[in-house]
Order: C-alpha cells, then sequence, then structure tokens
C-alpha cells in the first residue's frame, strides 16, 4: 500500500521530496506523480508526467510544444485523475495527497474527488480559504493551508508541510484500526434547522427500531452528498423531510443543490418517504446584499449573514411542480406526506411565514405532478415539527423497508392505512431481517 503525492516535480520538487520524507518517517510508502509540464523534473518520480498525459490520451511533448497552460492544466488533471483511479482499483492506495497553487489544486482536488470515500485525501494549497466548495465538491478531500506559497522549504512552509503530512498519516492509521460499520439498513435524512425537531424524533424512532440514520444539512452541499451516497449504494431507504433545496433553485437563493436534486433515489429504486420541509424559505445572505427584487419581499434576519426569504404562492407553485416532476419519475416506491399545517419553524400560526394559500398552492402543484402514478400522496392535519407527524415519517419508512422486494423483481408495498403500491426495481430485500418493529 503507499500514499499517491501528486506535485509538479519542475517547481514543487523540494516541497513533494520534503512531504515524502515526512511521510516515509511514518512508515508509509510513497508513490510520487509528476504533472509537471514546464521544465525538468527535479527530482525523479515514480510515475513520469510522459504517463500521466499518455494516461489521458495526450503526448507531454506536444503539450510542452504547445504552451498553453489552460490545454496542459485540463489534460493533466484528466491522466492524473485516471492514474489514480487505477492505482485505487489495483488496491494499492492507503491514502494520497496532493500540493500546489492554482493549478496543482485544480489538478490535485479533481483526481482526488475521483477517489472512494472514507480514502484520506489531504490538499495542500494556497487555496484553501477561497472557495473550498468548488475544489472539494462532494468528496471528503481535507484542504490544508500552505500558509505562505508552494515554492520551497523555509521556516513557515516546514511547519504547514510537516502538519499536513502528519495528519494524512493519522488518518491513514486512524483507518486502517476503524471497526467495520454494523449490518444494519442505512436510511439517509435531511434535516434543516427549521425541521430539527422533526428529523431527530424520526430519527431517534428509526434507531430504536435497528437502523443507521445519516442526516445531511439541506445546505446545497449536503444534497448533493446525500444524492452521491445514494447513488453509489449505500443507502437503503431516503427520509427527504427537509426539500427546501428546491426553493433556492426555483427562486434563486444560495443554497440550491442543483436540477439534480431527488433523482438519485429515483433513479436506483431505493424507497423514498417524502415531505415539504422547509420549502416556505429561500437562504439569502446579508439584509445589505440582498438584489433589488427581494428588498420588499416577506423577510426575516436568521443570523447576520443569512436572510430568509418566504416564497410566494406562485413560487410555492413551481417549487411542488419541480418536486412532484423528480418524484413521478422514481423506479422504486415512493410516499409523500404533506403537513397542512406548516411547513417549517417559521410557518405556523403565530410566526413570520405562516402562509396557508402558499402551503395550499404547494402541495396542490405537486399532486397535479404525480397524479396517476405510484407515488402516494397523504395529507395530514399537523405542523412538520409535531411529534406525530414525526412518528409517521418513522412508521413509513419502516414500511417501506420491511416491504422491499429482491432486486429485479415487482412488489406490492402494503402502507398502514391498506392501500397497495406497486414498485418496480428494488434493491434488496437483506433490509427486512434487520430491522425490529419495536416503537
Amino acid at each position: 500500500m503507499t500514499v499517491a503525492l501528486i506535485a509538479a516535480l519542475d517547481t514543487k520538487a523540494d516541497d513533494a521530496a520534503f512531504l515524502a520524507s515526512r511521510l516515509r518517517s511514518h512508515g508509509h510508502e510513497v508513490t510520487l506523480v509528476d504533472v509537471g509540464v514546464l521544465g525538468e523534473p527535479g527530482i525523479a518520480p515514480d510515475i513520469a508526467r510522459e504517463e500521466v498525459a499518455a494516461a489521458a490520451g495526450r503526448s507531454h511533448e506536444e503539450l510542452v510544444a504547445r504552451r498553453d497552460r489552460a490545454e496542459a492544466v485540463t489534460a493533466m488533471t484528466a491522466g492524473a485523475t485516471r492514474v489514480l483511479e487505477r492505482l485505487e482499483r489495483q488496491g494499492r492506495l492507503s491514502g494520497a495527497m496532493a500540493i500546489g497553487g492554482g493549478a496543482g489544486t485544480t489538478i490535485g482536488c479533481a483526481a482526488l474527488r475521483g477517489l472512494p470515500l472514507g480514502l484520506p485525501k489531504v490538499v495542500l494549497t494556497t487555496l484553501a480559504a477561497a472557495d473550498p466548495g468548488r475544489f472539494v465538491g462532494t468528496s471528503d478531500i481535507v484542504l490544508f493551508p500552505s500558509l505562505v506559497d508552494v515554492a520551497g522549504v523555509n521556516r513557515v512552509s516546514a511547519v504547514a508541510y510537516a502538519r499536513a503530512a502528519d495528519a494524512l498519516a493519522g488518518m491513514i492509521d486512524g483507518a486502517e484500526a476503524a471497526p467495520a460499520p454494523a449490518d444494519v439498513p442505512v436510511v439517509a435524512a435531511s434535516m434543516f434547522g427549521v425541521t430539527t425537531p422533526c428529523v431527530e424524533r424520526a430519527k431517534r424512532r428509526l434507531e430504536r427500531a435497528g437502523c443507521e440514520v445519516l442526516v445531511f444539512h439541506a445546505s446545497g452541499a449536503g444534497g448533493r452528498m446525500l444524492e452521491r451516497l445514494v447513488g453509489e449504494g449505500r443507502v437503503d431507504a431516503v427520509l427527504e423531510a427537509t426539500t427546501t433545496e428546491w426553493a433556492d433553485e426555483i427562486v434563486g437563493g444560495i443554497l440550491a443543490a442543483g436540477p439534480h436534486r431527488l433523482e438519485a433515489a429515483g433513479r436506483a429504486g431505493v424507497p423514498q418517504v417524502v415531505s415539504l420541509g422547509a420549502t416556505d424559505m429561500v437562504n439569502l445572505g446579508p439584509r445589505h446584499s440582498l438584489p433589488e427584487r427581494f428588498r420588499d419581499r416577506c423577510l426575516y434576519q436568521h443570523t447576520a449573514d443569512s436572510t430568509l426569504l418566504r416564497v410566494t404562492v406562485a413560487e410555492a407553485e413551481e417549487i411542488g411542480a419541480a418536486i412532484g416532476r423528480k418524484l413521478r419519475a422514481a423506479e422504486g416506491p415512493v410516499t409523500v406526506l404533506v403537513p397542512r399545517r406548516g411547513v417549517s419553524a417559521l410557518d405556523a400560526p403565530g410566526q413570520p411565514f405562516d402562509d396557508p394559500a402558499a402551503r395550499a398552492a404547494l402541495a396542490g402543484a405537486l399532486r397535479a405532478q404525480v397524479a396517476g402514478t405510484h407515488v402516494r400522496v397523504e395529507e395530514h392535519d399537523l405542523h412538520i415539527n409535531d411529534a406525530a407527524f414525526a412518528d409517521l415519517l418513522a412508521e413509513r419508512v419502516l414500511a417501506a423497508l420491511h416491504s422491499y422486494a429482491p432486486s429485479g423483481s415487482a412488489a406490492s408495498m402494503v402502507v398502514p392505512s391498506g392501500e397497495e403500491v406497486i414498485s418496480s426495481s428494488p434493491r434488496s430485500s437483506a433490509t427486512r431481517s434487520r430491522i425490529t418493529d419495536r416503537p
């Protein structure tokens, strides 16, 4: 097993040599991957730049001759990604590290993003505080600040480099000692601050029944991570209690998860229990930064840096329709629970976002989209944070897990009311034997 260390060895040779030595001092082998495109490498790599370029279907000599930096970065990014994927498939990687400024961070982060979650990953970068989201994506890369430019070893960089290498070594050692996860059904749940009472109660109910619940903050990045884990087959059922990211996607908020939210479970045939948590609000920045079109709307100052915007009836219709379109395309069973008395802590009698007309428009648009499909819609005269509503969500998830049939067959899911829903392409029946009926 080895640690892959990605660096441009024409300009970062001393830095890479220091890091490699530090990693080896912890007992780890190091494979140096050279992604340089300028001068000759300052130290000998284990995987040469020519091999990296060839992995991308390019000639390194041609890249040097063309002297197009953007083209070279694109090619070496693709090549490094494929090189690391090959090492991981061969079972040779215990961890991965990359170093650099703009180009090195771009190449390194892209290559490391392609590796499995859980494999230790560190990028030592000058851009750790710039915009982490665009480098990390839905990966578990740790961005480690270089403090000074990655341009040689000095009294400051030596400290940062040593700590980054030590951190990666610790991650690798810790991963090797970590116990295997229990063989229990895994449920992915979405939560926001204003739906926390609901999700926490449902989570406790599911855990008492023998499930493991992964809770994702519905903040854009959280939704994308949920989609990734479901798409990788790591989840047995989904509790989408908080679909607020669609409000930001439709209206233009800062916490949107993109147009593919609510697709992964549907493609995989994973059972979904869905509600409309926090779809009454759009997340914006500080009040002084709001676009002119929002300034006379119903606003709530959540924090100094966060302003919440109440959606209108027309926007609520668009949000409900968007959610409905995603759910009606699902291959597996879907149950939607609508809380008539409010979808967030701010959407309740006496609260600033209480708007029965908008709630009705939201639910009506969703129902219209799924009418005549396999999607079951239940409406309850409850608030989303009522204990009874949380219990209903948990019960529907457990019912779906109990009724999950073997892959490739069609199965009937009998819901508590006795109505029957036909599901296709379910994922596995193994989860049924691993949950209990404890309340």
